[in-house]
Parts: structure tokens; sequence; C-alpha cells
């Protein structure tokens, strides 16, 4: 693959469909050449293809990122494949294995979204984070790490207590690195997603389509997943410069407290 280009390159996590898709696109819009990365292929030939009709080259890279010791390789391959990285956005998620009682909550469904949502994210901006500063690491652009982190990191679901506290400790983790980068010009930003339409919602999609029209969120609407791509494309942009650990709540105004 060429590496003579001056557009900025981003990885972004749980690239082939959904939110990750939708990331993908519109940083490829915004300039960016993608690294999509993602455990399974299905769906990676259509955001390949949304990454190219928006001007950008793509490639993929397959891991499982809930292994550490993949992290190395797939970010030595991620920073070759265009001659280094400007953009890290960890999206690659889980939801709890099944929503209900928080009184029967499983060890395993604890463990696998914190080893997902949490400790694969923590390990991997590490490890970009490692290339970034070292001497020499290209600056084709504004240099950002974002997180995405759920509307669930400050709203408690009873429902899905696994998930709600994985979420919450990944927006600890992004101001905890945005302390750490901000001396080195590298952003970091927590994009809280709210209801947003995806795989992900989909088994509760009748319910949540009531509550939206009820009222659950100001603005009466699903999110859809290019509302969070355009979210995380404006901020890897730089036109927030002086912007960092800050919690955008891309949610219709859910989080907004009433009485």
């Amino acid at each position: 693959m060429p590496k003579d280009t001056q557009r900025p390159a981003a990885l972004v996590t749980g690239a082939r469909r959904g939110i990750g898709r939708a990331i993908a696109t519109s940083l490829a819009s915004a300039g960016f050449d993608i690294i999509g990365t993602d455990i399974a292929q299905d769906g990676m030939a259509e955001t390949a293809r949304a990454v190219s009709a928006a001007g950008g080259r793509f490639h993929v890279l397959m891991a499982d990122l809930a292994l550490l010791e993949q992290h190395a390789p797939l970010v030595a391959s991620a920073w070759a494949a265009f001659g280094g990285l400007e953009c890290l956005v960890c999206n690659a998620g889980v939801g709890a294995m099944q929503r209900g009682d928080v009184l029967d909550v499983s060890p395993q469904s604890w463990d696998r979204c914190f080893a997902i949502n949490t400790r694969a994210s923590f390990f991997l901006a590490q490890a970009v984070a490692r290339r970034m500063v070292a001497e020499g690491a290209p600056q084709r652009g504004a240099r950002s790490i974002s997180f995405i982190s759920s509307a669930n990191a400050f709203l408690a679901s009873p429902d899905r207590a696994e998930y709600a506290a994985s979420k919450s400790a990944t927006a600890m983790v992004a101001k905890i690195f945005a302390l750490r980068l901000a001396e080195d010009g590298i952003a970091v930003h927590d994009i809280r997603p709210g209801v947003i339409r995806t795989e992900l919602t989909a088994p509760v999609a009748e319910a949540y389509t009531k509550r939206i029209e009820a009222g659950l969120s100001p603005m009466r609407r699903w999110g859809e997943p290019d509302d969070i791509g355009r979210a995380v494309a404006l901020l890897a942009s730089g036109a927030l410069p002086f912007s960092t650990g800050d919690a955008f709540h891309i949610d219709g105004g859910l989080h907004i407290p009433r009485l």
C-alpha cells in the first residue's frame, strides 16, 4: 500500500458496521485515510466502499482487541499502512450478554464488558499514544484519541449494570489520557452516544421507539450512527483546538436533568 500521502490517518476499531462504519466514513470525508479493525470480516467490504466514496483510502486489519497480545502487531501494521497515525477512535464495544436484574449479572458478562469496552480501549490507546509521542512521529494534522463511551457513563441502567459500569470506567480513562497527552498536543475526547439505531439496540427497538415518542430525550427521534460519526470527525479535524478531556453528549438532550 502506498505511503506517500499528506493525508492524516485514523485507526477506527469496530469499523465493520454501525457507529464504527459511520465514524470511518465521516473521518474520510474530513480528509483522513482509514485503517479499520474488527473481530470479523462481514460488513468490512461495505465500510471500504463507504470510505472510498467519501474520498479516503481504506486498509483492513483483523484483531480481537480483548487479546492484548494482538495490540502490538495491530498498531505496528496500522502505523505502517499510511506512514503514521494522527487519530485513534476506540469504538469497539459489547453490551450485556443478557439484560435483566442486577442481582443476576454473571461474572462472565461483567468480565466481557470490561475486557472489551474498557481494558482493550485503555491498552490500545496506550500503545498508539506511545508511538504518537515518540520523536519523529508524523503530524499531518491535528492529533487526537476519541473514546466512544455512552450515556450510560453517568445514567444508571440496572438492567445492564455491567455495560454501564464499563462505560463509566471508559469515561474516566479518557480524562486520564487527556491529562497525560495534553503536553504533547494530542487531544482526547469522550463521546457519549444516547439511544442510537444499531444492531446493539435492535432487540429493544420497539420499546425504545415508544419511550422516545413519549419524550425520553428532548429531541424525539432515534440517534443515527452518522450523528456520532460527524461528531468524531469534527473533533478529529481540530475544529475545537482548546478542548481536551471533555465529554460530548450526542444524545438529543437525554443527559439534561429534568424536574
